[in-house]
């Protein structure tokens, strides 16, 4: 029988949910692609509820001891003498979430010789360190597309929060206060900005559609271009690279993967390229930004704001520049994993996992590694190399 590891964020401080904000969610069978929600033959659990959660278990217990298999679910996740590396050596399926993500470094995967499926619960795997998956003939899958709207309502609910001063504005309200002057200081309005975006995929098309409305000048590059239909049909204008595209936009909002090309690519060059006083928001991985040039723009008013919910490492440690930099509008990685989000990752883990039980192919869309090379949007996404690491700085957290 076979061992998962589930690695899982930590439950609400005050402790499981009893009941929930709402009684129902709505039920999505398609994406605006046209991909099919996830299909299982069955699941555990109600939609709405946090499945996400160590006790949330992603609602796979029921299923896997049904058939023998041995389920452990952990948040302990970094450092040497974490709960996952004391269960790694006997472990042949690892479950993981980029909001709370077990980094299988080349070290960790050479303690686990019976790894065969590293699984993301969510999208975006580099967490797992591709090159030594492929090298090490493991499985890597993703639920391709489950959260990727939630993402996009949540980078324009920041761009928002930041170019209106959202943020500081209610905290006045909290203090008591009435100060419109300081509150409107730093706000602007959106409209007839130029918004531009790094990537177009699913995420980054659906921030595009969704910004339309606003009566803004929408810019993207993306290393596959957007069919011209789409480009007319939004009125994009297109760049070749992102130094471009950067110069003439006020809002940029970064939606690629982190692989080695991308890692660090908003330096402090890169930042020097920006207009003064633009905004970026970062929904994608925090390692595509360089950490003390972010910080250092946002001090010199080279950029009015930044916002985002990934940071590298994940969890940041306390002592993070990015959680007490000026005009931030940081969150934990939370945009993918709202309660909705959780139903349909949720889903797609079961789905993978009967597949993977019952000897049927994993939907390739699904697929990042397979068979020792790139494969699905792995290939699609990601470019061969190491772009993982973190576990022993995440450590620093719980110090």
């Amino acid at each position: 029988m076979t061992k998962i590891v589930c690695v899982l964020y930590d439950d609400p401080i005050d402790g499981y949910p009893k009941s929930y904000a709402r009684d129902a969610i709505p039920e999505i069978k398609v994406y605006p692609d046209g991909q099919t929600t996830p299909t299982p033959k069955a699941i555990d659990f109600i939609p709405g509820q946090m499945l996400g959660s160590v006790s949330g278990e992603l609602g796979l217990r029921r299923y896997l001891e049904s058939l023998g298999h041995t389920l452990v679910v952990t948040s302990d996740k970094d450092g040497e003498n974490s709960r996952l590396d004391q269960e790694l050596h006997d472990a042949e399926i690892v479950i993981s979430q980029p909001f709370w993500p077990a980094y299988l470094t080349a070290e960790r995967i050479a303690k686990a010789p019976k790894l065969k499926l590293a699984l993301t619960a969510g999208i975006g795997s580099d967490h797992v360190d591709l090159q030594a998956a492929m090298e090490n003939n493991i499985t890597v899958a993703e639920i391709t597309y489950c959260n990727s709207i939630s993402v996009a309502e949540h980078v324009v609910m920041m761009i928002l929060s930041l170019v209106r001063n959202y943020i500081p504005s209610y905290q006045w309200v909290v203090k008591g206060g009435w100060n419109i002057a300081d509150c409107v200081a730093r706000s602007y309005d959106l409209e007839g900005m130029e918004v531009g975006t790094v990537a177009a995929g699913r995420i980054g098309l659906g921030v595009l559609r969704r910004l339309k409305p606003f009566d803004v000048k929408l810019h993207y590059t993306d290393r596959h271009r957007l069919p011209t239909a789409v480009e007319q049909e939004l009125n994009l204008t297109w760049h070749p690279n992102v130094e471009s595209m950067v110069r003439v936009c006020d809002v940029v909002t970064i939606n690629c993967p982190l692989h080695p090309e991308t890692e660090h690519m908003f330096d402090e060059a890169m930042l020097a390229k920006m207009k003064r006083g633009a905004y970026i928001i970062n929904t994608a991985r925090g390692k595509i930004c360089d950490r003390d040039a972010i910080a250092h723009a946002l001090e010199s008013g080279q950029l009015s704001g930044y916002a985002g919910d990934v940071w590298f490492p994940q969890p940041a440690p306390k002592d993070h520049p990015w959680r007490s930099m000026p005009h931030h509008g940081m969150t934990p990685h939370i945009s993918g994993t709202s309660l909705s989000a959780q139903a349909r990752y949720a889903a797609g883990v079961r789905e993978v996992l009967e597949c993977w039980f019952e000897g049927r192919p994993i939907r390739n869309e699904y697929l990042v590694v397979d068979a020792g090379k790139l494969a699905g949007v792995g290939a699609h996404s990601y470019s061969e190399g190491d772009a993982t690491g973190g576990s022993e700085e995440a450590a620093k957290f719980k110090q």
